[in-house]
């Protein structure tokens, strides 16, 4: 059905491990005000909007 290949479009070397920038990335999309937590929140914000142009609003991709 699906065929993965791990490719990347650039070549990525990495010479050490950068632990502080790997705890500022995890923190931003895992912690309470990452992207991940806001983007779900807007998607459970849709049940309750009043309107139908509102819920819209909520699930537009761009």
């Amino acid at each position: 059905m699906w065929l993965y290949e791990k490719k990347l479009e650039h070549p990525v070397r990495v010479t050490c491990p950068d632990v502080k920038f790997a705890k500022m990335v995890i923190t931003q999309y895992g912690g309470p005000d990452g992207e991940l937590s806001a983007s779900l929140r807007y998607l459970n914000q849709r049940y309750s909007m009043p309107t139908d142009g509102a819920k819209g609003v909520c699930t537009c991709r761009y």
